[in-house]
């Protein structure tokens, strides 16, 4: 868990950082530090469903070739 909570302050600190510097705005910055995890984890939860449905059909496809492979010989 303290691995995964100075993950975090990393995160959000290089988001303000990137954003604080590319604009002269603290305002903005923190704007930025705050919604870009909350963007992401949306994102990676779609990720994940794209991916999960990914290697599932490629699971189903590799079966098929080793059960045509094994029924051919």
């Amino acid at each position: 868990m303290k691995k995964t909570m100075t993950f975090a302050v990393m995160h959000f600190s290089v988001a303000f950082l990137v954003a604080y510097l590319l604009t002269g705005s603290l305002v903005i910055g923190g704007a930025v530090a705050l919604v870009k995890p909350m963007v992401n984890t949306v994102a990676f939860y779609f990720h994940e469903k794209c991916w999960q449905r990914w290697q599932s059909k490629t699971s189903a496809n590799d079966i098929e070739v080793e059960a045509g492979t094994v029924f051919s010989a």
